[in-house]
């Protein structure tokens, strides 16, 4: 007589409750990522089988694939056929997704994504300056000489100033700061592109840029940020030169004193 072995399947449990009627598969996803923020779900985990899901959420098949699918849109759960439902090992998409649609849908200024800016790449100058390995400086040397040799070129002058400051961002080793960076800087495009148009407004940045990168290359954290700092509040300064045309006397005082007029 043959004895068959019934193997175990290890499921996950899961503290869920019945979900509201009104907004079921909103609910569900609600509940999905307070769970992955307790830690009840981590990175990888497989979740249960639909049927399993359906009986705890006290929710149709169609109202838990809806959310399951708006989830894995936003990178937050990945699905692969045969294989089931689990939580996405990476963040980075789901972030990106969330921040991305929140800037395209509120009106931002620019200046206030300028200040963000100012004080998230200013940390990571100073990171870079004191985490940076030989190979990632290397790069930021090389952008920054390219820079120089394309300042008659607006557009590809503006590619490598985007990649200069996402590649100094990388250098940090801070994966959170470079994230936000991106998202950030994506919405400045256009911005970049208004200041470009300033007289000097290149070969200026290039200087700035050098100096930045000086203080990166010499290991001294402190003189990275100021130096990201003051060029990042005189690029601002510059955008609202560009943005009304003419320097309004205020505005021309601050880029003499910087040196910068």
């Amino acid at each position: 007589m043959t004895q068959t072995k019934t193997r175990k399947i290890k499921t996950t449990r899961l503290k869920v409750r019945p979900i509201r009627k009104n907004s079921i598969s909103d609910d569900i996803v609600q509940q999905i990522i307070s769970l992955i923020s307790s830690g009840d779900l981590k990175a990888g985990q497989r979740l249960p089988s639909e049927r399993d899901l359906c009986v705890k959420f006290a929710a149709s098949r169609t109202s838990l694939r809806e959310a399951l699918r708006c989830l894995s849109i936003m990178g937050v759960l990945t699905a692969r056929a045969g294989e089931g439902t689990s939580v996405a090992m990476d963040g980075v998409k789901f972030m990106e997704t969330v921040l991305q649609w929140r800037m395209s849908t509120e009106l931002h200024d620019i200046e206030d994504l300028m200040e963000v800016r100012i004080a998230l790449e200013g940390i990571a100058a100073a990171s870079a300056a004191e985490n940076g390995k030989e190979a990632d400086l290397k790069r930021l040397q090389d952008l920054v000489a390219k820079m120089e040799v394309s300042v008659n070129d607006a557009k590809r002058f503006a590619a490598l100033d985007l990649d200069f400051h996402l590649s100094l961002a990388k250098a940090s080793n801070n994966k959170l700061i470079h994230d936000l960076i991106t998202v950030i800087r994506g919405q400045l495009e256009r911005g970049v592109a208004k200041v470009l148009q300033l007289p000097k407004a290149m070969p200026l940045s290039v200087e700035e840029h050098k100096a930045i990168l000086q203080a990166v290359f010499a290991r001294q954290p402190e003189e990275a940020r100021a130096a990201m700092q003051a060029h990042l509040n005189t690029a601002t300064l510059r955008y609202r030169a560009a943005k009304n045309k003419l320097h309004s006397p205020e505005e021309s005082s601050h880029l003499k004193a910087a040196g910068k007029s």
